[in-house]
C-alpha cells in the first residue's frame, strides 16, 4: 500500500506468524484476530498446544490483543480437548466483537469530535488495524456518517508511514477530506493551521491508563498539553491490560533498524551510522483527556 492494493491469503500457522511479525497484519485488534485464525489454522495442522502459543506470542510483544486472543483460543482447547469446531467459533467470535465493539468506540466518541472541524491522527488505527471500521478512525467515521464534514490531518509516521501509507488511503475512501503531514510539523500545525483536537489508537493500556502506541504519540501529548488542545485514545477494552500497574511494565518493541536507515530498499544515511528503532512509546494517563472504549470513557 498505497501503490498496489494485494490481499495476503495465509494457509499455514508460519504464514499467520510472519505477516504479524512483518506488520502485513498490524494493529493491536487485527493482531489478535489474526492471532486467533492462526491459532485455528496451527490447530487444522495438527500442531500442539505448546508450540502454536510459542509461535504466535513471540511475534509482537507489545500489542496486548495478541495476548488476549490467545489465551480465549486456549481456554477453548483445554475446554473442549481441541475440538476445531469450538476453536473456529471462537475466532469468529473475537472477529465479530471486535467489529461491534469499534462502532461502539465511534458512538460514544462521537460527541468528542462532532464539533471539531480540524483533528489530528497519528499511525493507522482504523479499519486495516482493526476488523473493520476502526478505533480511532472508527470516531472519525462516525462523524462522517453522521453529516459532518471535517479535515483529518493525519502524521506519515516514520519509519513505517503508516499515516501517510494506510491512514490517508483509509480516509480518501471514504471522501473524508485528508492532509498529510512529516510527523516534526505537529507543533507548526498546532500553532499554526487550528488542530481542535488529536485521536489515537492503543497497543496496550496499563491498570493506572499509561498507554503504549505508536512511537511519536508521547511527544504529540506532550504538544497538545502546551496548544490546549483536547488528546483522546480509542481503544477497545480487550487493549486494556489490567495485568500490569503502569506504563513502566509494558515491554517494548523495538524492530529491525533498517527501517530507519533505508527507505524502501534504499539507504539513506552514511554506512558508519547506527538507530534505534523503538515501534512505540508511552504516553502517561496524566496527559490524555480521555480514553474512549467500547464501555464508555476513562478519565485521568
Amino acid at each position: 500500500m498505497p501503490q498496489k492494493e494485494v490481499y495476503v491469503k495465509c494457509k499455514k500457522l508460519s504464514e499467520v506468524a510472519k505477516a504479524i511479525k512483518d506488520m502485513v497484519v498490524r494493529g493491536a485488534p487485527a493482531i489478535g484476530v489474526a492471532a486467533a485464525y492462526g491459532f485455528l489454522i496451527g490447530a487444522k495442522e495438527g500442531k500442539n498446544l505448546k508450540y502454536i502459543l510459542n509461535v504466535l506470542k513471540n511475534t509482537r510483544p507489545t500489542a496486548v490483543n495478541l495476548f488476549w486472543a490467545l489465551e480465549r483460543m486456549e481456554k477453548v482447547w483445554l475446554e473442549s480437548d481441541c475440538s476445531i469446531e469450538k476453536l473456529e467459533e471462537e475466532a469468529k467470535k473475537i472477529e465479530e466483537e471486535d467489529l461491534l465493539s469499534c462502532k461502539k468506540i465511534g458512538e460514544n466518541g462521537f460527541p468528542l469530535l462532532k464539533d471539531k472541524k480540524r483533528i489530528m491522527t497519528i499511525c493507522n488505527a482504523g479499519g486495516l488495524a482493526t476488523s473493520g471500521y476502526g478505533t480511532a478512525l472508527g470516531v472519525i467515521r462516525k462523524c462522517k456518517e453522521e453529516g459532518i464534514e471535517q479535515e483529518i490531518f493525519a502524521l506519515e509516521t516514520r519509519p513505517f508511514l503508516q499515516g501517510a501509507r494506510l491512514t490517508a488511503w483509509e480516509l480518501t475512501k471514504d471522501k473524508i477530506s485528508t492532509t498529510v503531514l512529516c510527523d516534526n510539523m505537529a507543533g507548526w500545525a498546532m500553532k499554526n493551521l487550528g488542530i481542535e483536537a488529536v485521536i489515537t489508537g492503543a497497543d496496550r493500556i496499563a491498570r493506572n491508563g499509561d498507554t503504549a502506541n505508536k512511537i511519536g504519540t508521547y511527544q504529540l501529548a506532550i504538544l497538545t498539553k502546551y496548544h490546549n488542545i483536547p488528546f483522546y485514545v480509542a481503544a477497545p477494552q480487550s487493549t486494556i491490560d489490567r495485568n500490569i500497574p503502569s506504563g513502566k511494565e509494558i515491554v517494548i518493541e523495538e524492530r529491525d533498524v533498517k527501517e530507519v536507515l533505508c527507505f524502501q530498499g534504499k539507504r539513506i544515511t552514511p554506512y558508519n551510522v547506527s538507530a534505534r528503532n523503538p515501534a512505540f512509546d508511552i504516553t502517561p494517563f496524566e496527559l490524555i483527556t480521555k480514553i474512549i472504549t467500547d464501555k464508555g470513557f476513562y478519565e485521568p
